[in-house]
């Protein structure tokens, strides 16, 4: 069976999942990779995770717009729920994601 290709995996998930545009040299990426696995716990993962390195995947970038890392996407049977780029903090992540469970 072929692997399944990301965005098949983005429009026929039926839970949401939150996409992470990163790069391996990406300072800011790094520092929001802790924040984000605790509030993902905290979510009983009710929201998956997708890591997507820009440098290895950048027509995915280029097609959701994304100019800036880091860059998180929530999407949800392949309609994108909220998007954000930059360093955001743990309440705001926590509050935001919250909504969508």
């Amino acid at each position: 069976m072929p692997k399944e290709s990301i965005k098949d995996k983005l429009s026929k998930s039926q839970d949401a999942i939150l996409v992470d545009f990163y790069a391996d040299w990406c300072g800011p990426c790094q520092t929001m990779d802790p924040i984000i696995s605790e509030v993902l716990e905290e979510l009983d993962g009710k929201i998956k995770l997708l890591k997507l390195n820009v440098d290895k995947y950048p027509q995915l970038a280029q097609q959701f717009a994304v100019r800036s890392i880091p860059h998180y996407i929530l999407f949800k049977r392949g309609k994108i729920l909220w998007r954000k780029g930059g360093i955001i903090t743990k309440r705001d992540l926590e509050k935001t994601l919250k909504g969508f469970t």
